[in-house]
């Protein structure tokens, strides 16, 4: 799973499986839906920041914050209805449409009971928390790979073996020769790196055995395709309870 400062995971086909008026909608009022999703996160940041303040370390002795906090499917579902409820808000002060109201009332609702939800269950947290790459750096050098265009891209890795999320796919067209992947600058905690490679982007697979040492350029000999499909990200480790600085009244 993504760490929560990956940034939005969420995309617009994500939010049309909750509506699947949304793209009519949003081309007829003239709504930019990946900004909303951003905005959404903002404020899911806001709000998750200002809580996390009042929690004290407990067993695990490491201070909560948001870049310690992965991307699980409740808080996915808390984002989703955010930026519905900002796209409907958008539509309904366009055009005072009752209808649009009652979808931003009910995507409001959701939203609500979705964060009521999460914080009677907790917050999924990691100890060591490692970013999602940013794309390599891929070069053609001399080598023998069938012509045509690979996807690749990579992870980082901390002490303990936990992966970060796969990198965006970076695209490069070959002729009669091979390839060379890079990594860029490296979070201070990573201590190794994975490459992914495919024929397209959702066929990402790890080309790797072994934890790819820092600094050293990572050669492509042949594509692997039964490796391990491009990482989603650290899982939680423990639950960060927060149930009980809910205020009452």
């Amino acid at each position: 799973m993504a760490l929560f400062t990956d940034g939005p995971t969420l995309s617009i086909e994500d939010l049309q499986g909750y509506d699947t008026q949304l793209l009519e909608v949003a081309t007829i009022e003239r709504i930019d839906v990946t900004r909303k999703l951003a905005l959404a996160h903002d404020e899911l940041a806001m709000q998750l920041t200002s809580l996390l303040r009042k929690v004290t370390p407990g067993w695990t002795g490491v201070v909560p914050a948001t870049d310690r906090l992965v991307m699980t499917p409740p808080l996915k579902q808390w984002h989703a209805f955010c930026a519905l409820e900002m796209v409907y808000r958008d539509a309904y002060h366009s055009q005072l449409n009752d209808r649009y109201a009652a979808r931003r009332k009910e995507y409001h609702e959701l939203a609500a009971m979705a964060r009521a939800r999460i914080f009677q269950d907790g917050l999924g947290m990691v100890s060591d928390p490692i970013p999602q790459a940013q794309a390599p750096s891929v070069l053609p050098m001399p080598g023998s790979l069938p012509d045509g265009t690979y996807y690749v891209g990579m992870s980082w890795t901390n002490s303990a073996g936990e992966e970060g999320e796969c990198s965006n796919p970076c695209p490069i067209t070959i002729a009669g020769s091979s390839i060379a992947v890079r990594h860029g600058d490296r979070p201070l905690n990573a201590t190794g790196w994975h490459v992914y490679m495919g024929n397209g982007p959702q066929e990402m697979v790890r080309q790797n055995d072994a934890v790819l040492d820092l600094g050293v350029a990572w050669t492509v000999t042949g594509m692997a395709s039964d490796g391990l499909p491009a990482g989603a990200g650290q899982v939680p480790e423990y639950v960060q309870e927060i149930v009980r600085l809910i205020e009452r009244g």
